[in-house]
């Protein structure tokens, strides 16, 4: 296990000052965005922004990373990410930003594909799930530091923009010094929503809306912080405090989700939220401690339900569906998140700041009211068949890959080995069997070359000359 961790470390320190950045830039983006006088609506355009990177990076991204293999991908995109962070300051305008935080959420979405395929191929069946635990610790504990680090800065400088900048290129160095062997082609899937539908309505509805208020609470709280008079500190503490809370009720939550239907839980969850987003909606509290215990609720309610979603889908997929059904879902996630920034900010903009709570309420309403009819309609899978929650699983922080090669002959792939140039590359150190024919043939080219050598005093041929063994006059293909 150590040798394990020891393996993936810079990886892992990677992992920690990309996300350091990515915390930052959340929280400081909605509060410099309305400190140069943005609109509601342009702040939440700019938040969903993000998300359309993101859903295009999980469709595109793979064949980037195929072409240019999985270290070279990653410090293309994070070069590419802290280019973007240090243009805000630079090109004030909501049209502008629009473009860098697209930038941003698709060199995001390929990070978490390299990074997670890696983990997940240095890691073993029997400690896969305590290495993928120790990752989303550090990713959420980054993202959190992240966010309250603006605290010690002034978003009227350049310097937060700077050290978000700085984190992200920091973040390639462990990564392109790195000796470790780089894992096999990731697996490409199609994105069958109409599948996915039909195998758990509820999951695939439910995340479509889960998606809608966590992309809105994720991206506008610091927003609604500062709105309700919050200093610029306080906001991001209140950030931070939404996802806190979250991790404080994840596994507890997960957990009861395995001893009870799980759209039970997704209900009891969406009931919740709505009473606690009517509570604020109806006090406002703008006492910072009474605004972060609140903050603190919503997580812990908001927070668990893709990861309850998705085990439900994975409930009702089989098992060699599970890379499709995740990225499906994520993809869900995705579109909803897309949405709910945009919808929020609208409502913001007519009604004051308490319109981000009015709309998480609705949809976490009609999210519970939907899930509801599914329990009436559908009957819940034995405790015994259901698949164990693993939250390293079902977390959207990124898109879990299978550590698999490709396999061209399955019908769910979609794109054929040939196609990677960038696995040609001998760095990728595949292992490969020889049938015996091939062995048999190469072990006598392999002879024949040395006598060769011998009678000629040649050490052998020129680097780069070497020509694949032939068989039958026909030029043999290395695998």
């Amino acid at each position: 296990m150590a040798q394990t961790l020891l393996s993936v470390s810079a990886l892992l320190l990677s992992v920690a000052l990309l996300i350091f950045g990515h915390g930052l830039q959340t929280t400081l983006l909605p509060l410099a965005a309305d400190r140069y006088y943005f609109t509601d609506f342009e702040i939440g355009a700019i938040s969903s922004a993000y998300f359309v990177g993101l859903v295009l990076g999980c469709l595109a991204a793979p064949l980037l990373i195929m072409r240019a293999g999985h270290i070279r991908a990653f410090a293309a995109l994070v070069s590419l990410m802290s280019g973007a962070a240090i243009l805000h300051p630079v090109i004030i305008d909501p049209y502008a930003w629009f473009i860098i935080r697209v930038v941003s959420g698709f060199s995001l979405a390929g990070f978490y594909m390299i990074v997670e395929s890696w983990l997940n191929e240095s890691a073993t069946n029997e400690n896969r799930g305590t290495i993928m635990s120790i990752y989303i610790v550090i990713v959420f504990g980054s993202l959190i530091l992240g966010q309250v680090s603006i605290a010690s800065m002034s978003i009227a400088s350049f310097v937060p923009f700077a050290v978000a900048s700085v984190a992200l290129s920091l973040a390639v160095m462990p990564i392109s010094l790195t000796t470790a062997t780089q894992p096999a082609p990731i697996t490409l899937v199609r994105f069958r929503p109409i599948r996915l539908y039909r195998t758990s309505p509820a999951a695939f509805v439910g995340i479509l809306l889960i998606g809608v208020c966590q992309g809105a609470v994720f991206t506008l709280s610091p927003l609604y912080g500062s709105q309700i008079g919050l200093s610029t500190n306080q906001s991001a503490y209140y950030a931070a405090a939404i996802i806190g809370g979250g991790m404080i009720a994840q596994w507890p939550v997960g957990r009861l989700s395995d001893r009870m239907d799980r759209r039970l839980v997704l209900v009891g969850l969406g009931t919740a939220t709505t009473a606690a987003s009517l509570s604020i909606v109806i006090f406002s509290p703008t006492v910072f401690l009474v605004a972060i215990l609140s903050a603190i609720l919503v997580g812990m309610f908001t927070q668990p339900l893709y990861a309850i979603a998705v085990a439900h889908a994975f409930d009702h997929a089989a098992p060699e569906d599970f890379v499709e059904t995740s990225s499906g879902m994520l993809l869900s996630f995705g579109i909803g998140s897309i949405i709910g920034p945009l919808v929020a900010s609208l409502i913001m903009g007519q009604i004051g700041p308490s319109g981000l709570y009015v709309m998480i309420a609705a949809v976490s309403l009609t999210m519970a009211a939907f899930v509801l009819t599914r329990v009436f309609t559908r009957q819940a899978l034995p405790v015994d068949e259901k698949t164990d929650f693993e939250y390293a699983a079902t977390a959207q922080v990124g898109s879990v890959i299978s550590p698999e090669p490709l396999d061209v002959e399955a019908e769910e792939y979609v794109i054929p080995p040939e196609e990677f140039p960038a696995y040609e590359d001998d760095i990728y150190n595949f292992d490969t069997v020889p049938d015996e024919e091939t062995e048999s043939t190469e072990t006598k080219e392999d002879n024949k070359t040395g006598d060769e050598n011998a009678q000629t005093g040649h050490a052998g041929k020129p680097l780069g000359t070497d020509t694949p063994p032939t068989t039958d006059g026909e030029p043999k293909v290395k695998t």
